[in-house]
């Protein structure tokens, strides 16, 4: 494909630097002034692409040169050719990568996609050294189009006279914009895993209307359209993935404590034949008729009592699984089909599924990206695939039998422990390894297999096809 839509990335020299409150901003008073904007965000994010999506009223799609192909890319960018203009935001510093030579970084996506690049400074007890971290940044990579500036946590009008005089005059590079310290409370709150949900933000529309006002505010967004429009015509490869029909029906759960979900990987499982319905742990009083059930990541800790409370449902899950229904869970997904979550000092009983008593900690056991080779038999996977995604979680398995019913041996990353990841008992994959169907185009297959198998049992399908 040859993309000529304007476009730019939102890049930082660290994390925590602005980056999300700024593309947030960006999103919503173009989307305002009746722009048609897409969001992107560059890694494996749930939760900033959720709020992303919110200000935009439009999917956002994750970009991730390390787990995707350019075909990958070139489908996501493909699927916002209506768009007028396309924001991507970066993750960490605009060179941190895997590795020394910062390989698949936020630099790397925006060559890959001609995108000029807005670089957020967190100006904190700073003048001219600002200066110098942009000149280094034009220097490091010379074939970067580093193209504005957006100057964060500006003190006073002098710092920003001082700093902005500084920048525009050793790098030649315009600051498109100085946002103050923001008085009173935090409209982007976070907490363990990153910023507060979307769907768990009492007042979301509110956040994202107050980043709006001030990027709107103090922020130059013709200047920024401008400089969105000099992107150059690229061509991108697009690849082409083609998966069989499986007339199943498929549910997933999704409330405020299970909300991260690719939509990418809800659509691989449309596209492949499934009919999705959502559910919801905390309130729903039984599982509906499905042939299989996907449970993604969120916040079963943070929601642990409610989801405990509610018992009818965990034994109606608990029976179909059971009675051999397919499940595929990730991570907060695992944790829910345990026999138990200690958060602090109290135990949640879970669903039972799993015979594992899970543990919340106070530090990370598992951050980054993660590789998993699967080296025994199970349903879902063929051996010897090689599965790359990710994992954030500060939970860990304390105990219980079914850590031993393993499928992969984890060659990056932490997974459940002893060096595994990959727990299958019957039909129930349960893992820490977040995948993207972009980069394992083949999971929704394998899953949907499963799932009419399990209709194929049973002389009336789960779900009634009109």
């Amino acid at each position: 494909m040859q993309l000529r839509t304007p476009r730019l990335v939102v890049a930082g020299l660290s994390g925590d630097g602005g980056k999300t409150l700024v593309s947030l901003g960006l999103c919503r008073a173009l989307t305002d002034r009746g722009r048609v904007v897409q969001a992107f965000k560059k890694g494996p994010d749930y939760i900033d692409a959720a709020w992303l999506t919110a200000a935009t009223g439009r999917p956002c799609r994750n970009l991730d040169p390390y787990l995707f192909d350019e075909g990958a890319i070139g489908r996501a960018i493909e699927a916002a050719s209506d768009a007028g203009i396309l924001i991507v935001e970066g993750n960490r510093g605009l060179f941190d990568g895997v590795d020394a030579a910062g390989s698949h970084s936020t630099a790397t996506l925006a060559k890959l996609l001609g995108a000029p690049v807005i670089l957020v400074v967190n100006v904190t007890k700073m003048t001219r050294t600002a200066a110098a971290a942009v000149l280094g940044s034009i220097h490091l990579d010379p074939a970067l189009n580093l193209a504005g500036v957006i100057l964060n946590r500006v003190g006073t009008t002098r710092q920003e006279r001082v700093i902005r005089e500084a920048i525009e005059t050793a790098t030649g590079v315009p600051v498109v914009g100085a946002i103050p310290r923001l008085r009173g409370e935090d409209p982007l709150p976070d907490r363990h895993l990153g910023l507060v949900t979307a769907v768990e933000h009492p007042r979301r529309d509110e956040a994202i209307a107050r980043a709006a006002a001030v990027i709107s505010e103090h922020v130059d967004l013709k200047l920024v359209e401008s400089l969105a429009a000099t992107a150059p015509e690229v061509a991108l490869e697009v690849g082409d993935i083609r998966l069989g029909r499986a007339r199943v029906t498929i549910g997933y759960f999704s409330d405020q404590a299970f909300s991260f979900y690719y939509p990418e990987n809800l659509e691989s499982l449309e596209a492949a034949g499934a009919r999705l319905v959502a559910v919801s742990p905390s309130s729903d009083t039984a599982l509906p008729d499905v042939d299989g059930l996907y449970i993604g990541g969120g916040f079963p800790e943070v929601h642990a009592a409610r989801l405990a409370e509610n018992h009818g449902f965990a034994r109606s899950v608990k029976a179909r699984i059971e009675s051999g229904l397919p499940v595929y869970a990730e991570c907060g997904g695992l944790m829910y089909l345990a026999r138990e979550l200690r958060v602090g000092d109290i135990v949640y009983p879970m669903s039972g599924v799993l015979d594992l008593a899970i543990e919340q900690t106070s530090r990370p056991q598992g951050h980054g990206y993660e590789t998993v080779v699967i080296d025994r038999d199970n349903p879902f996977f063929p051996v010897g695939t090689e599965l790359r995604g990710h994992e954030f979680h500060y939970s860990k398995i304390s105990s219980g039998g079914d850590l031993a019913e393993t499928a992969g041996a984890v060659a990056r990353g932490s997974g459940a422990g002893n060096g595994r990841d990959g727990i299958v008992v019957g039909r129930v994959w349960a893992s820490y390894l977040h995948l993207h169907a972009s980069a394992s185009p083949h999971w929704a297959t394998g899953f949907l297999a499963q799932a009419s198998s399990h209709a194929a049992e049973f002389t009336q399908p789960a779900a009634a096809w009109g």
